[in-house]
Order: C-alpha cells, then sequence, then structure tokens
C-alpha cells in the first residue's frame, strides 16, 4: 500500500507506532503552520509510543522573533515591513530574529524527545547533522556554528535553528535558505553580518531544486532520529489554508 494512501496512526490513540509522520505542506500561512503543529504536540504528549511528527513548508514573507530577539533585530521602520506585507511575530524558540520566505525550507520536528532518549544538546546536534548533510548532497561545503546556531558555508550563513521543548516534545526546528529572494531574508539584523547570509543556490551560482532538498533533509532528519519508517502525506485535515496577497520586493 502507498505511503500517500495509508491510514494516520494519528487516528487511534490505543494504537502504538515508531513511524514518523511526515507532513509536506507546500506553502503555508505563519500561523496556519504554528496552529497545526500546537496540535500535533498535544498528540504527541498524549501517547507512550516512539511516534513523531515532521512538518516541512515554506512561509510566506514574515518575520519570526525568537527568545534571543531584540528591538534592534529591526533596521528599518516597521511600517517598511508593513508595506512589504510582512508580518512580525514572536514565538517561543531559541534563536534570534529570522525572516522566512518562499525559497527557504522550514522544518518543524515535533518528536517525544524523552521516550527517544535525546537531551536537548543531543536533538540540536541530530537537525545540525541533518543540515550538514543535506548541504552535502547539494554539493555544498558547510560547517556547523554556535552564534547563531546553524550552518555556513563559503558564502555565508544559509541555515538557522530555533527550537523548544515542552513537556518532553521538541518543536520548531530548523530553517534552510534554499533559494529565496536575497533582499527579503537580509531584511533583519542578525549576530551575523546580514550581507553575510547565504543560500544554497548562492553557493552553487545555480538553482537548486526544491523538491531534492525536501526530500534529502526528510531522510537525514529520519536517519539522525532512528526512524526507519516514515509515512509522507500532503496534507493534513486541520491545516487552515489561508489567500493573501504578498510582495516579495517593494
Amino acid at each position: 500500500m502507498s505511503a500517500f494512501t495509508r491510514s494516520s496512526v494519528w487516528t487511534s490513540q490505543g494504537r502504538t507506532s515508531a513511524a514518523l509522520e511526515v507532513y509536506l505542506l507546500g506553502t503555508v500561512d505563519f500561523d496556519a503552520a504554528m496552529f497545526l503543529q500546537d496540535r500535533l504536540i498535544d498528540e504527541v504528549s498524549s501517547r507512550t509510543d516512539r511516534l513523531g511528527a515532521l512538518i516541512i513548508c515554506e512561509h510566506p514573507p514574515m518575520v519570526s522573533v525568537g527568545r534571543d530577539g531584540r528591538v534592534t533585530d529591526l533596521p528599518v521602520d516597521t511600517r517598511d515591513f508593513t508595506s512589504r506585507m510582512m508580518e512580525i511575530r514572536r514565538v517561543d524558540r531559541s534563536g534570534g530574529t529570522l525572516v522566512h520566505a518562499p525559497g527557504q525550507i522550514a522544518a518543524y520536528p515535533i518528536l517525544p524527545l524523552e521516550r527517544l532518549g535525546c537531551g536537548l544538546a543531543e536533538f540540536q546536534q541530530k537537525l545540525l547533522n541533518s543540515l550538514l548533510a543535506t548541504a552535502a548532497e547539494q554539493r555544498v561545503t558547510s560547517q556547523a556554528i554556535d552564534t547563531p546556531l546553524g550552518t555556513t558555508c563559503r558564502c555565508g550563513q544559509f541555515s538557522w535553528i530555533g527550537a523548544s521543548v515542552r513537556d518532553g516534545v521538541s518543536s520548531h526546528g530548523l530553517f534552510l535558505n534554499v533559494s529565496p529572494v536575497m533582499d527579503t531574508v537580509r531584511l533583519v539584523r542578525s549576530t551575523i553580518d546580514r550581507t553575510n547570509i547565504a543560500s544554497l543556490s548562492m553557493q552553487r551560482m545555480e538553482p537548486v531544486p526544491m523538491h531534492k532538498v525536501r526530500e534529502a533533509l526528510m531522510r537525514h532528519l529520519s536517519d539522525q532520529f532512528d526512524y526507519t519508517e516514515t509515512h509522507p502525506y500532503t496534507g493534513h485535515p486541520l491545516l487552515q489554508r489561508t489567500w493573501r496577497k504578498v510582495m516579495q520586493n517593494a
């Protein structure tokens, strides 16, 4: 039976599973993704098995501010973000202020870390390992950095980790620039020079297929957390799709 037609194990608390449920959702409004993430956290928290979830998506242009974010991260008048139709959201994750846009992969692993025997430091290291391996498949040599936590290549930093753990379950996760509009993702200040923000496509100096990066990231995350069975889906019944006009450039 195809993984895409298999019934989801979320439908019954009485069933146990050691699988990773992967939701490949395309472009999703940030608030809708956070709503779905919160519901999946509740589901994972209420179980006693190893079942986990992974949301992989992109977001319309917007800004998220983590626990280390500061007002000074926003170098332009907030009205400039309004004119670009970019919302600003404060979120409960590690890390600072990040711009999200189409062409950047947002991956949210919702995993029962305690039942996986994985602490926060090990969790972050596994995320880094997945990013490094994914970049290597695209023939991009990269290194892990601590501040801000993520990976960098010759052209600059192209991924960030901003995670949270609640009741032994992880949330938020990692953000990987594949081919976003660079003027958009460089709108905020960070602990590195914002001109030193890069992408896989910039490093390769040619387009990098988004579907190949998504597949590689999904595979490496599954391997890092010892999930031998994955169930990929292209939607979720709780996902609230929204339609709004966005601007990539102003």
